[in-house]
């Protein structure tokens, strides 16, 4: 899951980035509202983090425009201020949580996990191919009931596999999805990581599952 967390604090969007990237996440960062709004606007979050008083924009002005361009995105706001008025008029402006600083990173990951528990986003926590079993919640994958241990990117790349069955992923909406702002879209870390995950998962006797389909990327399928 790809976050974008905007937060004009240097020193708490880096921790934020560093600990949400523990929990297998793909996290973007922008310090301000304009760069934030920009990136929001021009890019397919999960979810956003969004803080309310931002040099540029606030908060509130940037979940207004990402909510009038059509993102659905979950937002959630980040503030000092805790009075209900507050509260009430950012909800209204297409905020789907709050939370007042100073915060915990626990209380905000389970904040983040319950938003993404939504309705349209339950069936999603298992997800399966063949025998191939990959729970988001405990961050496990499993194999013809075998564990099997994927780096942090590795999971990642499944999970969007898997949530993306049967469809062709160029390497551009790979890349997109699965590595943050910085990588470089020129390497060949994708097909490299791609070359790790089917070692990892192919078993002898079982049907290989992700596919290369020659100039268009890859899909993970199973008849």
């Amino acid at each position: 899951m790809k976050i974008l967390i905007v937060e004009d604090e240097v020193r708490l969007s880096d921790v934020l980035k560093k600990n949400l990237e523990t929990e297998y996440f793909i996290v973007d960062v922008a310090n301000d509202g304009n760069t934030g709004a920009k990136m929001g606007l021009e890019h397919d979050y999960d979810l956003i983090v969004l803080d309310q008083m931002l040099p540029g924009k606030t908060g509130m002005e940037i979940c207004k425009q990402l909510r009038e361009s059509g993102k659905t995105m979950p937002i959630i706001i980040l503030s000092v201020k805790s009075e209900t008025t507050t509260k009430v008029e950012l909800l209204n402006a297409g905020a789907d949580d709050y939370l007042i600083k100073p915060f915990s990173f626990e209380e905000l990951v389970a904040r983040i996990r319950a938003l993404m528990r939504r309705p349209r986003n339950i069936q999603e926590e298992i997800l399966k191919a063949d025998d191939l079993i990959l729970d988001t919640k405990r961050q496990t994958v499993t194999r013809d009931g075998k564990n099997i241990y994927l780096t942090r990117k590795e999971f990642m790349l499944l999970e969007y596999l898997l949530k993306n069955k049967d469809i062709v992923l160029s390497r551009a909406m790979i890349m997109e999805h699965v590595w943050d702002m910085y990588a470089d879209p020129f390497s060949n870390t994708i097909e490299s990581h791609i070359l790790s995950l089917r070692k990892k998962i192919d078993l002898p006797n079982k049907q290989k599952l992700i596919q290369t389909v020659p100039g268009r990327g890859y899909k993970l399928s199973y008849v």
